[in-house]
């Protein structure tokens, strides 16, 4: 049940599982639309996004293992499919299949995940700045910021957040003084002071995961979506999940980086997903 409130009308809660007790949020009523967060981030990202859809549907989302105040009674390392398994406990605990799952990132890849290992659970996957296996570019600078972490490596919050936020927004943001100032706060909260030993944690199970195999088999409507300024999962890579899947669609948002869904365009990112939903339900 519930445990909070916020000022936006969202609700809070907590949910046992077997291994993982959750901190969960939603908002709304109707079919379940449930947002998988990133990487580094908690659930409460997504209270902008929210906003667009509680008109039509109940909206949730929650902390990861390895984020927020989420407990995992098991250990790193972990796996996508750890992380498939602990949202599909949840989904069958707190939601009324099948549901819409929409998520960026590290959360693309669970959802590719759950499409493919529990797709009576899914109605319509939404994988945002995704890829189906890390090589190249994308593998060397996953693998150099998981070798920093697990040396102990930690940079000052200052530096962290420049750092990252170079990987998350377009330079329509950089270089805007407002508009960076409405975006600085989703890097902060997720780097600023973040456990380099929960940050590789989550980072080597999306390092290591490959659904390229599997992907073909997998029927769940799934609908990429791409970002043209996303540096850290690039198009291409998007639109090659997209073309494996068995059931794949594919769309680019021009303009847009990794983060922009947060503070930069939500309205943008939310008006695809709308039209996703509208179409699986014509």
């Amino acid at each position: 049940m519930p445990d909070g409130n916020y000022s936006d009308g969202v609700t809070s809660g907590r949910v046992d599982l077997d291994t993982v007790s959750f901190q969960y949020f939603e908002k709304g009523e109707g079919p379940d639309l449930l947002w998988i967060p990133a990487g580094d981030q908690t659930g409460d990202v997504f209270f902008e996004l929210f906003s667009y859809f509680t008109d039509t549907h109940r909206c949730l989302s929650y902390n990861p293992r390895g984020a927020g105040d989420t407990v995992c009674a098991d250990s790193p390392p972990w796996r996508i499919e750890d992380l498939a398994a602990d949202c599909a406990a949840f989904i069958e605990k707190v939601c009324k299949p099948p549901v819409i799952v929409a998520g960026l990132s590290m959360g693309a890849l669970v959802i590719q995940e759950l499409a493919m290992s529990y797709p009576h659970l899914i109605r319509i996957a939404i994988p945002m700045g995704t890829i189906a296996k890390k090589t190249g570019f994308a593998r060397e600078w996953e693998e150099s910021e998981i070798l920093f972490a697990e040396k102990g490596g930690s940079l000052p919050p200052d530096l962290a957040v420049i750092h990252y936020a170079i990987l998350s927004y377009p330079s329509e943001v950089l270089g805007d003084d407002e508009l960076w100032k409405k975006c600085r706060p989703y890097v902060s909260g997720a780097y600023e002071e973040r456990d380099p030993a929960m940050l590789a944690a989550q980072w080597r199970a999306c390092m290591e995961y490959d659904s390229s195999t599997r992907l073909p088999d997998c029927k769940v409507p799934m609908h990429v979506i791409s970002f043209s300024h996303d540096l850290q999962t690039p198009p291409s890579r998007g639109r090659k999940v997209a073309e494996l899947a068995g059931n794949g669609h594919f769309h680019l948002l021009e303009g847009l980086g990794h983060y922009s869904m947060y503070g930069h365009r939500p309205g943008d990112v939310a008006g695809c997903i709308r039209k996703i939903i509208d179409s699986e339900a014509g």
